[in-house]
């Protein structure tokens, strides 16, 4: 069986579901691409099951294209225009993203919404025990990670001109509203522990109300490597970015050290040695963010904060389990998803039911 890192890294042919006019794209990039001039050529990325992410190569060097995946959409997901003005404010104010290029809402240019942004090169980690790497190294690299995402949460998003990019307070209720009728939306079969997490949720919310930037999907196959050195040099796939609270992006951050094998490809850290690999444990990992944003007495309510992340991620594999059955999931691996749902609500329930 090939490893994660094997089934996800480097590029494919697009697959004929997403495919696209090729000649039409050259053109438009030469009007709207400073700098930039043909031929192209263009592959598909075989990492991410979201929205469909491609290679384009041309004479003007090494661009990357991110789009909404063809067919019958959920209300409010894929939106790439929220990606590019996320990924453009950060830019600005120096934080690790590529270089945004050009937002296109036209549909008549790839047959959806894209936007075009600079090719990073660099090293993504499919799995979380870094295979190859010496463990000082891991350790590096795991807290430049940690780093980065307490430096995201501490910017303050109203001065990058994010003041309308969500709502702040009330995130988790909104939240839970929004992602329940998602699943709903997408759902094949009736899952006891997603129906009472769905009840149980908006009843147990902590009364901290805390706004910042959040990723949505921070995870360490969405961040790139510098080549030679253990530091984040890129943040990837903003899809589900917006203005929420900090503590939910950072424990969904966290459940790579509490998944367990689930049929999604890759085991997580529960049962791994984290001293012989020189990664810091959940707890110290919690301990830096902690130092580093201010947050003195830690973290209270983290088992509300991981029943609540289990269920988030649970209705977004459905969401992909739905595009599968439409054909328009962008990985090849996305069936795994359906079957990771009801091992993920098990485990949110769980949390659930010792909170």
């Amino acid at each position: 069986m090939r490893s994660r890192q094997d089934q996800n890294s480097g590029t494919t042919e697009v697959r004929e579901t997403l495919r696209f006019d090729i000649d039409r794209l050259q053109d438009y990039m030469t009007s709207h691409v400073e700098g930039f001039h043909g031929p192209l050529q263009v592959r598909q990325f075989r990492g991410g099951q979201s929205n469909p992410t491609y290679l384009l190569e041309s004479g003007s060097g090494r661009y990357v294209l991110r789009r909404k995946p063809p067919g019958k959409l959920l209300k409010s997901a894929h939106a790439v225009d929220r990606e590019f003005q996320v990924i453009s404010a950060l830019y600005g104010a120096g934080f690790p993203v590529p270089r945004p290029c050009v937002l296109c809402e036209d549909d008549v240019v790839t047959g959806t919404a894209f936007y075009i942004m600079e090719y990073v090169e660099g090293r993504i980690f499919w799995e979380l025990d870094l295979p190859g790497v010496e463990p000082d190294e891991r350790a590096a690299i795991y807290d430049s990670v940690n780093d980065t995402i307490a430096t995201l949460h501490s910017f303050d998003y109203e001065s990058l001109g994010l003041g309308e990019f969500g709502k702040p307070g009330n995130y988790f209720a909104r939240q839970i509203s929004r992602w329940s009728g998602q699943y709903r939306a997408s759902e094949t079969r009736t899952i006891d522990a997603m129906d009472r997490l769905m009840d149980w949720l908006p009843e147990h919310i902590p009364d901290d109300d805390s706004a910042s930037i959040v990723h949505g999907d921070f995870r360490l196959d969405n961040v790139i490597i510098h080549p030679d050195e253990p530091r984040v040099i890129a943040v990837l796939d903003w899809e589900l970015s917006t203005i929420g609270h900090p503590l939910a992006d950072f424990t969904y951050h966290l459940m790579s050290w509490q998944m367990p094998e689930i049929g999604l490809g890759s085991a997580g850290l529960r049962d791994k040695n984290l001293a012989a690999l020189g990664i810091p444990s959940a707890d110290e990992y919690t301990r830096r963010y902690c130092d580093r944003t201010g947050r003195r007495d830690g973290i209270a309510d983290r088992d509300f904060y991981s029943a609540f992340n289990f269920f988030r991620l649970a209705a977004i594999l459905q969401g992909i389990a739905g595009r599968v059955r439409e054909g328009t999931a962008a990985s090849a691996h996305a069936g795994q998803a359906e079957r990771a749902v009801e091992p993920l609500a098990v485990l949110g329930w769980e949390f659930a039911a010792r909170a």
